[in-house]
């Protein structure tokens, strides 16, 4: 029903998630994230409303991400209905799907990312959403678009799409969490919204407000 993809610049230290789906609200649902701590993607045919905080609970409590995941999905008896995809800090990535995941149901690890999705055209619209992450030049929110348009382009979800979000963290700026929870073209929603939130007033406003490394800023 849905795919998602969370990332990990260590050029700018950067953590981004980006997720799109068939049914509502996918960034509510789906997406969850703590700047030094990691990212986590909670979805599947029967998603557990727990697992996306409780991972990163365990991730900031030191566990390293393969055991927070393994930890997780070994305790909950619906595990096999539901898929979870986990992303720390330093760009390690692990995931679960469960074996009552309506196909096509997979995760794909890359480097310093892992992109997951069920009810899939084909496992290609993966490797597709990969490829265009990383072949394309510019902030992370332009890239995490590139790997949502590609996977769409190239079957996604195969009901088609009714929602979108976004998640970009950083210890040096406040969150963009953008959602569009229904729309007929959310990706298309999605990048209008993006484009303006990092232009014009709301830009400037954005950057003046306290961050992880600046809790201070904009008292000057």
């Amino acid at each position: 029903m849905t795919y998602s993809i969370l990332v990990f610049d260590p050029e700018t230290r950067q953590l981004g998630a980006a997720a799109a789906t068939g049914s509502l609200c996918v960034g509510g649902w789906v997406l969850r994230g703590r700047v030094n701590v990691g990212l986590s993607a909670s979805q599947g045919a029967a998603p557990s409303t727990f697992w996306g905080e409780e991972t990163l609970n365990l991730l900031q409590g030191g566990t390293a991400v393969e055991a927070a995941v393994k930890t997780l999905t070994d305790a909950d008896k619906g595990r096999d209905s539901r898929q979870l995809a986990a992303l720390d800090s330093q760009g390690n990535a692990a995931a679960f799907t469960g074996r009552k995941n309506t196909p096509i149901a997979s995760a794909v690890l890359f480097e310093n990312g892992i992109i997951s999705g069920n009810l899939l055209a084909s496992k290609a619209v993966l490797s597709v959403a990969i490829n265009a992450y990383q072949k394309c030049v510019g902030p992370m929110g332009e890239r995490l678009l590139a790997a949502l348009n590609a996977a769409q382009e190239s079957g996604g979800d195969k009901r088609g799409l009714l929602s979108a979000a976004m998640l970009v963290l950083s210890a040096d700026e406040a969150p963009t969490n953008l959602r569009i929870d229904y729309s007929q073209s959310p990706l298309l929603d999605l990048a209008s919204l993006y484009h303006r939130a990092m232009s014009g007033e709301y830009r400037d406003w954005h950057l003046t407000v306290p961050t992880l490394n600046n809790r201070e800023a904009g008292l000057e």
